[in-house]
């Protein structure tokens, strides 16, 4: 068993090529996340990787709002916010007790933030026509985390119903699946 710190660093290793392949005229293409185009699925991630920094530290966060900050050097700024998030979760405890104002377990707390990381950098590689292949040992570990907090998930609208896979499928395109997403999505 990994730190989470160790996970979201490989995660982020792999997530920042996508990022920084991004171009401005693909912003507004959709993306397998029927509520976001490619601007407001990046708002969103750097949302959660900011407010999660906070969660690692035992401080509120909040979700209330999100705010554009796609304007200016966003792939720079995804950049320092990732790494802020990874050292966050090596700090002191981060690991340890609960966090956040639902008390749920701290490590779960890492998973929900690996878990968007890891499947978010997938669907903007889909929406944008990239490659992303995630870390091996980071699928390896989030395979049992995702299904563990799908119920949880689906409740509070962060998962839709899960998507059948053939029996082969490999254990990342389990993982889209149990998040609602279609292994096989394409922006055409």
């Amino acid at each position: 068993m990994k730190a989470i710190s160790e996970l979201l660093r490989a995660t982020t290793a792999r997530a920042l090529p996508v990022v920084r392949a991004v171009t401005a005229d693909k912003l507004t293409a959709p993306t397998p996340c029927p509520e976001y185009d490619v601007r407001a699925l990046i708002n969103h991630l750097l949302h959660v990787v900011v407010n999660f920094q906070a969660l690692a530290a035992k401080k509120d966060s909040d979700f209330s709002t999100t705010p554009d900050r796609t304007a200016g050097d966003w792939q720079a700024l995804f950049a320092d916010e990732t790494s802020r998030l990874v050292e966050a979760w090596a700090g002191p405890g981060a690991e340890e007790g609960t966090t956040g104002s639902l008390g749920l377990p701290a490590r779960t707390v890492g998973f929900m933030v690996l878990g968007d990381l890891t499947v978010h950098a997938w669907d903007l590689a889909r929406a944008t026509g990239q490659r992303y292949d995630p870390d091996p040992d980071v699928v390896a570990e989030l395979g049992p985390a995702v299904e563990a907090m799908a119920p949880m998930a689906r409740e509070w609208g962060a998962f839709g119903e899960a998507v059948r896979v053939p029996a082969d499928a490999s254990v990342f395109a389990r993982v889209l699946a149990t998040t609602g997403r279609d292994p096989g999505w394409s922006p055409r």
